[in-house]
């Protein structure tokens, strides 16, 4: 079964950290670029970042630019999104997702998307 599942969400105060985990099973790990995307109440999903398991590029979106860094570790099928200096409008749910192969420069992905996680809840108070 094809799965990624995110973890590692919460409530945190603004001006705090977390860090999301996406970890990935019944597929290739080192076959496709990972992204991080978000979604808060009446919004359109974002991209946030992402990571590509071909050159090691990233991308950011620029509202986190900074602040957040991606990160994967090979070995264990999992990807990370750090999230320092947290503000309220990161408030969304967060969304880990697999495509072919490299990220964008403008965006997350330059190809198709593949697989998706179901999410986990990430809020901010003030």
């Amino acid at each position: 079964e094809v799965e990624l599942v995110e973890s590692g969400g919460g409530l945190v105060q603004a001006g705090g950290s977390l860090r999301l985990s996406c970890a990935a099973s019944g597929f290739t790990f080192d076959d496709y670029a990972y992204g991080w995307f978000r979604q808060a109440p009446g919004k359109e999903r974002e991209g946030v970042s992402c990571i590509s398991s071909f050159d090691g590029s990233t991308y950011y979106a620029d509202s986190v630019k900074g602040r957040f860094t991606i990160s994967s570790d090979n070995a264990k099928n999992t990807v990370f999104l750090q999230m320092n200096s947290l503000k309220p409008e990161d408030t969304a749910v967060y969304y880990c997702a697999a495509g072919d192969v490299f990220c964008g420069s403008s965006q997350v992905f330059t190809g198709p998307q593949y697989y998706w996680g179901q999410g986990t809840q990430v809020t901010v108070s003030s």
